[in-house]
């Protein structure tokens, strides 16, 4: 079966590839919740403010009618964001925050401005649409007619994953920052046992999250320090844990009835006398 093309979709909205280019946007400098996906997804008027100025040496390439424009989600898919009419505006005339860099400010002549207004056509693929961009990410501006992209999926409607229950999430904790937000509000308001494994040495450590921000609070710590303040995690190198849920307490329980749950769960997998806990075992 052969694969649906991105000039083939281009061409029957009546874009000219010469007049067009392709922008992928990836930002590895954006701050913690200030991606160009979550700009894009959360406000999309601080997505255009972030791609309307551009550096002076892309001039070249960007002076152009139409930017196709994808974005990198949460799960590193490149997403279709929309065709933008473009017009060039010169060198930006006054200081201005960064939309997706905490505390920066891009500084007045040091970058190129432009108009950007989103067309109709292709509208209804926006958040749909997703290609393979193939293996020059860092070239995150191509050439429509130098690089044809197959199109790798079209969904239904735009959508991020569900959670998949407490019972069912494992992830990393590199990639907890890069979470829905309905994974994140559910991670919240939950609290109970967890556990943490290294992917080097293969052990284990299990603890407890009794505080207000839940599980998400709890890992955090992890997030910032590496260890969370664990001794048998600071006496090893950094490792980026997998993290999964043992156990949620119901809405009713203590720090103390956490604390015995995860006494019950250090017992069950020993990982006081083979894993990564070093605290002295509750009492039951």
């Amino acid at each position: 079966m052969m694969a649906i093309m991105l000039n083939t979709i281009l061409r029957e909205a009546g874009l000219a590839l010469s007049d067009t280019r392709l922008l992928r946007h990836k930002d590895n400098r954006a701050s913690k919740g200030r991606s160009p996906y979550e700009l894009w997804r959360d406000g999309r008027s601080q997505f255009e403010l972030y791609q309307s100025t551009q550096r002076l040496q892309n001039r070249k390439k960007l002076n152009v009618p139409f930017w196709a424009v994808f974005i990198v989600n949460l799960n590193d898919e490149t997403m279709f964001g929309g065709i933008y009419r473009v017009k060039y505006r010169g060198l930006l005339k006054r200081d201005m925050p960064s939309p997706h860099i905490e505390g920066d400010v891009q500084k007045a002549g040091t970058l190129d401005q432009y108009s950007l207004t989103l067309d109709s056509a292709l509208e209804d693929l926006i958040g749909r649409l997703f290609i393979d961009w193939g293996p020059g990410a860092l070239a995150w501006v191509q050439y429509p007619e130098r690089n044809d992209k197959p199109v790798t999926e079209l969904r239904r409607t735009f959508r991020e994953d569900a959670f998949p229950g407490f019972l069912n999430f494992v992830q990393p904790l590199s990639k907890l920052d890069k979470l829905p937000k309905s994974w994140i509000t559910a991670l919240r308001a939950s609290r109970g046992v967890y556990l943490l494994t290294c992917p080097k040495t293969k052990e284990q450590y299990v603890g407890s999250a009794s505080g207000e921000e839940g599980f998400w609070g709890r890992w955090q710590n992890y997030v910032q320090s590496g260890h969370g303040g664990n001794l048998g995690l600071k006496i090893r190198n950094p490792s980026d844990y997998q993290v999964s849920i043992l156990e949620v307490a119901g809405t009713s329980a203590t720090p103390d009835d956490i604390g015995a749950m995860e006494g019950r769960w250090q017992t069950k997998l020993q990982s006081r006398e083979m894993g990564l806990n070093r605290n002295l075992a509750r009492v039951l």
